[in-house]
């Protein structure tokens, strides 16, 4: 079989449904994995999700809750002063060690040249090079505010809408029921912790995501176990 990308949507400490698919996508040991990021907190099994990632070699972008474990763990240390949540602090305490490296290891972005794809995790402001972007962009921008400001909260028109790429960027962040559709943005958060699915896009080597109204095609997804957390506005 040839190798593919598997492209994850955000997991949040969500192991079963990672497991589940992976089965459905008949992942092989020649296949790479990469996760938009939080693959942590709010959801039942934060060191099993890690973990399960680290035994395929994955790859990751650092989501906002990754980041917010970090600077939790960060000020136990005295390295910095930061408030966290209770979910932020219960995450942060059920991970090993090793989980903790591997979550510092991750990048703001990633390439993937043989897709003409970019991996955030919330999205991008159109037109600004990915090396002038603020990293509190890159980790919790929805929409495009008054003045081209990015927007954190759902105010605003959804900022893949006014991207035009290249390259084609796959992100999170963003829960909806539906994978975002966009001609240069397919944003594959489908609300798994809160019920939805778990979403991935599955490309072929060196195959490039397919147009609008082709891309459900190359979009994978599992229903959620349970519900196991209230859905919530961000």
């Amino acid at each position: 079989m040839t190798a593919r990308t598997i492209f994850i949507g955000d997991l949040h400490a969500c192991h079963d449904e990672l497991s589940d698919l992976l089965e459905k996508v008949a992942y092989c040991r020649g296949d790479r994995v990469v996760s938009v990021g939080d693959v942590i907190v709010r959801g039942p099994e934060p060191h099993k999700t890690v973990a399960l990632l680290r035994s395929i070699g994955a790859v990751a972008v650092r989501g906002n809750h990754e980041d917010r474990v970090l600077r939790y763990l960060d000020s136990l240390a005295g390295i910095v002063r930061t408030q966290a949540s209770e979910q932020t602090k219960a995450a942060a305490h059920a991970l090993t060690e090793e989980d903790v490296a591997w979550l510092r290891s991750l990048p703001l972005w990633l390439d993937f040249p043989d897709h003409r794809v970019r991996v955030v995790h919330a999205g991008v402001l159109p037109d600004v090079p990915i090396e002038k972007q603020a990293p509190e962009v890159l980790m919790t921008i929805r929409c495009i505010g008054k003045n081209g400001r990015p927007v954190a909260k759902r105010e605003g028109p959804v900022w893949g809408r006014l991207y035009n790429g290249p390259p084609h960027v796959v992100f999170g962040h963003n829960a909806r029921p539906e994978p975002q559709i966009w001609a240069s943005a397919t944003g594959i958060d489908t609300g798994c912790v809160y019920g939805g699915h778990l979403t991935a896009m599955v490309l072929p080597n060196g195959q490039i995501p397919p147009p609008k109204s082709e891309r459900l095609n190359v979009l994978v997804g599992v229903r959620a176990r349970k519900v196991y957390m209230p859905v919530r506005s961000p």
